[in-house]
């Protein structure tokens, strides 16, 4: 038989442990166990360096290769072809609303000929978008994104020995859809811009600034991004420093942004090995989601590709990489 003296004990603890539960913060999520690392596969291998992945609708991807001067077609049925060679060094890619190719291309040292153009995927044909601004030609165009409106956006940085009709400003531009070309990012704002990607709510414009040397940046920069076309209201993102930047970033239709961040050893340079190496996958306010780890150096760049667009391909050293993602992405 229990006495009405253990009873109100019983009923003491009970209380007490509810208020306890009521009143005790939310856990930490620096505590929190990470999502599962998704299974990473190698879909290709090619002889040097990748870069630029990206997916049609048809649930091919193409990436390049700057070694060989290369752009690769990786076929919906696992088939590796060249698509064009030479690619006259492209870099960043990505595919327009119309189901189009547009690369940044570097420049051969036979055609000297730094560009943004867009080719048809059927046809072949290749379309210049720009070559010049203000009369003079571009640096090393390395990457390239769209908005909802069809407008191009791409990064231009000078090369070590710039020729004296280059532009040799360290600058973002925007190509409109009829055309004009604009500056809308220049040093000293800027340090060393590399990849860059629009925000499905068309809202956000995000900037990867990867500089190797000591004191630079090494973040992604977050911009308001107007209904011209040009950015404001400036905020970092996410800092690397002292470890090394992204590279190359994408973004789902969530807002989530992909960054292809890291290095597994010492190249050199003033970077550490703080920022862990493989893709970082962070929430529109900035928090890191999810982390996949990945085996190879260097980390270049990340784009969606597959019938659903949820398998993200990764670009690192002579492979391209792939894992699955529960949210759609976008060819941005």
């Amino acid at each position: 038989m229990i006495r009405t003296a253990e009873i109100s004990k019983i009923i003491t603890l009970v209380t007490t442990l509810l208020l306890t539960l009521a009143c005790s913060p939310p856990p930490d999520e620096s505590t929190q166990p990470e999502p599962p690392v998704p299974q990473l596969e190698v879909a290709a291998t090619v002889s040097s360096g990748t870069e630029g992945p990206v997916g049609d609708a048809e649930g091919n991807v193409y990436f390049t290769e700057m070694g060989s001067s290369t752009i690769w077609k990786y076929s919906a049925a696992g088939e590796l072809s060249v698509f064009r060679r030479p690619s006259n060094r492209a870099n960043g890619l990505l595919i327009d609303h119309e189901g189009r190719l547009v690369a940044a291309e570097g420049s051969d040292a036979e055609t000297d000929q730094p560009r943004i153009t867009r080719t048809n995927l059927q046809t072949g044909e290749v379309e210049i978008l720009a070559d010049r601004y203000e009369g003079k030609r571009l640096n090393q165009p390395n990457d390239v994104t769209i908005d909802g409106q069809g407008r191009i956006y791409f990064t231009d940085r000078p090369r070590p020995k710039p020729m004296p009709d280059q532009t040799n400003v360290i600058a973002v531009y925007r190509i409109d859809p009829d055309g004009r070309i604009v500056r809308i990012l220049a040093e000293p704002e800027i340090d060393r811009p590399n990849g860059l990607v629009v925000s499905p709510d068309e809202k956000t414009f995000y900037l990867v600034e990867a500089h190797r040397d000591k004191d630079h940046a090494r973040m992604i920069r977050a911009y308001d991004l107007q209904a011209d076309g040009s950015v404001t209201n400036m905020r970092v993102f996410h800092d690397f420093y002292p470890g090394r930047s992204a590279d190359g970033i994408g973004i789902d239709t969530e807002g989530n942004v992909y960054a292809a961040a890291g290095m597994h050893k010492l190249r050199g340079s003033s970077e550490t090995l703080d920022t862990r190496c493989g893709v970082h996958v962070f929430s529109p306010d900035g928090a890191l989601k999810q982390f996949v780890p990945i085996p190879e150096d260097l980390l270049t760049n990340v784009g969606f590709g597959g019938p659903d667009m949820k398998t993200v391909y990764v670009s690192a050293s002579n492979k391209l990489f792939r894992f699955r993602a529960d949210v759609a992405g976008t060819r941005r």
